[in-house]
């Protein structure tokens, strides 16, 4: 008999069911917390964190697991340039629609059945959470020996681990000094004739050093040396890590030093340490508007007990993504009635489903998208509607409410697990008076994204490794 998992969440508990039937019952209604919410998209100055001298960003918990904070970028000095709600709303949602716009553009299929994608790596096309700034969330990590702590975007669909480097021929303002390699006992180029530069696509090669160049989605791009490098994350320090150092860089990436890849690829930093960290790791991205942090966790024992496990699919035209097998929606607690082909990874590679940190909202093809959205507009009879907000063209005037009850919204996976998410992680304040949105959007194109702020307050474990992504079962 198929085991049956279910996850659900309220306020801050959350709640595993295990059933042998298919008709699975839990609760159909939530209640979302209004005033709380509106209140707290008013950011405080002073509960943002400086730049401690001396902090300790992480910890290490145990052999083979290393934990670092995560930050998001609402929280960092200089990072955030307005604390009025609805600027800083549509600053993300313009960011991110930047950011989907080249997800699709990379991974889009010809019309011969070939692929735009290329195998990820130091020289090819990628896409980032730092187009145009868009990184949403922060590790603080060192570079070099002795370490230099850097702010870098976490990125789930990125394989590539790269620094602002001295002499800056071309850099963008950042909130540490950037990193100069001459001051680090343990900077290391990496030679033309090396099986690292080799393995590069478009690799370049001056005066004996290897060349890398990256193009990101939206034109900007870093260019610069290979080396290998210490990089120390909390309080492990971690040797040869293949880095690029980018001496010519070129884009809106504010704030921070650079980028740390979680992708799937081999040059990403998980691919790099797949036999120090068993190729797992997980995290827990704390809500946007929390004063409290998020974590990062590095290792096999860092993989948690008791988690919803959902087998990775593969697409070989995208090795750095982490596809999912999605298979429904449901809302109240009733299957919405989409066909499961519409989330399916085909053999050309298109369409599947996406777990991405880097975008902000859930994107599923027009059709599912308008089921979907429907059979939530017919259980919200009750609310008061408002006009569109940008991408948003389902949204709620809550001004005056303390609270509201919302049916559940929720992710039906092949193996049986049902995600049911928080109220907040679905119907979300675009402004500070009260308007809410319905936090999905439709995609022009058949593939679907699970964007970070469906993803919040759930921890989330990627086993590469062994081929799953797990849910709960805590939360943050």
């Amino acid at each position: 008999m198929m085991l049956h998992l279910f996850l659900f969440l309220l306020t801050t508990t959350i709640t595993i069911t295990i059933s042998t039937s298919h008709n699975l019952s839990y609760p159909h209604f939530q209640d979302l917390n209004v005033k709380q919410t509106i209140q707290e998209t008013k950011l405080n100055p002073t509960q943002i964190p400086k730049q401690p001298q001396h902090f300790t960003e992480g910890e290490e918990q145990g052999p083979g697991k290393w934990k670092v904070k995560l930050h998001h970028r609402d929280k960092i000095t200089n990072f955030t340039t307005s604390h009025d709600h609805r600027t800083r709303f549509n600053a993300r949602i313009n960011r991110d629609s930047k950011r989907v716009s080249a997800l699709l553009r990379r991974l889009s299929v010809t019309g011969a059945g070939e692929s735009s994608y290329k195998a990820e790596a130091f020289g090819s096309d990628v896409v980032s959470g730092m187009d145009q700034g868009s990184g949403e969330y922060f590790i603080r990590i060192g570079v070099g020996s002795p370490q230099r702590n850097q702010y870098v975007v976490i990125d789930s669909g990125s394989d590539i681990v790269w620094v602002q480097c001295q002499p800056c021929a071309q850099c963008y303002r950042q909130t540490d000094p950037v990193f100069d390699p001459v001051e680090s006992s343990t900077f290391a180029g990496v030679s033309c004739g090396s099986s690292i530069c080799s393995r590069i696509d478009n690799a370049g090669c001056h005066e004996g050093k290897c060349r890398y160049e990256v193009l990101y989605g939206d034109g900007s791009y870093t260019k610069g040396t290979l080396a290998l490098e210490t990089l120390t994350i909390g309080k492990t320090v971690i040797q040869n890590v293949v880095i690029g150092c980018g001496h010519r860089n070129q884009g809106m990436f504010v704030g921070a030093a650079g980028l740390l890849g979680l992708g799937g690829g081999s040059m990403s930093f998980v691919g790099q340490l797949g036999g120090q960290m068993g190729g797992s790791f997980s995290y827990c991205l704390v809500s946007r508007d929390s004063g409290s942090y998020g974590s990062l966790e590095f290792g096999r024992e860092a993989v948690p007990v008791g988690a919803a496990w959902v087998p990775l699919v593969h697409n070989p035209r995208a090795p750095s993504f982490y596809y999912v097998g999605l298979m429904g929606l449901g809302v109240g607690g009733l299957r919405v009635s989409i066909s499961e082909d519409v989330f399916r990874l085909n053999e050309l590679g298109s369409g599947g489903v996406v777990m991405d940190t880097g975008t902000a909202v859930t994107r599923l093809p027009t059709s599912a998208y308008n089921a979907f959205r429907d059979a939530f507009i017919s259980q919200t009879t009750n609310l008061p509607r408002a006009s569109g907000v940008s991408i948003f063209d389902t949204c709620y005037d809550l001004f005056g409410f303390i609270s509201v009850r919302v049916p559940t919204v929720s992710f039906y996976f092949w193996t049986g697990p049902i995600l049911t998410l928080p109220a907040k992680n679905f119907l979300i304040p675009v402004d500070d008076v009260g308007t809410f949105c319905f936090a999905f959007a439709p995609s022009p194109s058949g593939l679907s994204i699970i964007g970070n702020i469906q993803q919040e307050g759930i921890e989330i474990s990627v086993d590469g490794a062994n081929g799953f992504v797990g849910f709960g079962p805590n939360v943050c």
